[in-house]
């Protein structure tokens, strides 16, 4: 591969991409909520908010020194990261704390990159991220579901037209927006049914004292700040 070659790949990659228009932008919201909303499209599109959710439990397991033995995700939507390391202390509470706010930040991150141009580089980003975590998964519905991910994410930015990769990109960001908001709900609707009793909210009272509402309180407000800001940023407000 000569310098040239090289050097065009990267100006495709990191360069950045001109704005698209407000209505494409709205229009990928809309579409998005119409993935989140509905009770039969979420149970679908669920699985990719699983995704990230796994991946911030492993991700931050990483980053605090423990070690990360594996990432299962289930056809129910269900999903389990396995690490090992002290029981208790910061490492724990950080890695038990990132699954519900995983989805919005990764949202934030991108809203962030397509304000600033970069869809390219927030496609291909995705797919090393997912790559990444494709070492760690240890089911077969696991490998179906990041690999088609990870290659729904290459195909886009390899073989279509720019406005397609920017229609593409809006529509996934906005999803982990909308997306990310919903699940803290839904744990909070189980626990009050008396479900969900190994819940992170739960885990996270068991290792720190502090109540499981005020933890379900916190995700709630990182995944609705999440939403108005990488909203905002990506309609230009």
């Amino acid at each position: 591969m000569d310098t040239d070659h090289l050097t065009d790949i990267w100006g495709r990659v990191f360069g950045t991409q001109p704005a698209p228009s407000i209505w494409l932008v709205i229009v990928t919201a809309v579409l998005a909520l119409g993935a989140v909303v509905p009770h039969t499209a979420w149970r679908l599109s669920r699985n990719a908010v699983t995704i990230a959710h796994e991946g911030g439990h492993g991700l931050i397991a990483l980053l605090t020194g423990r070690r990360l033995d594996g990432i299962r995700l289930h056809s129910d939507t269900s999903g389990l990261t396995v690490s090992r390391g002290k029981p208790t202390g910061l490492g724990m509470v950080l890695t038990a704390a990132a699954g519900y706010i995983a989805p919005s930040l990764l949202g934030l991150a991108g809203a962030a990159l397509l304000a600033a141009g970069h869809i390219t580089a927030l496609l291909w980003g995705a797919t090393a991220l997912l790559l990444a975590m494709l070492i760690m998964i240890r089911n077969a519905y696991g490998v179906l579901t990041v690999v088609l991910s990870g290659a729904a994410f290459l195909l886009v930015s390899w073989l279509t037209t720019a406005d397609v990769q920017a229609a593409f990109a809006y529509a996934v960001v906005w999803f982990l927006l909308l997306g990310g908001v919903r699940p803290p709900f839904e744990v909070q609707g189980k626990r009050r049914g008396g479900g969900a009793v190994d819940s992170d909210p739960d885990q996270l009272a068991r290792l720190t004292h502090v109540p499981a509402a005020v933890w379900l309180g916190l995700f709630h407000v990182v995944t609705l700040c999440s939403l108005i800001g990488g909203g905002r940023w990506m309609l230009g407000l």
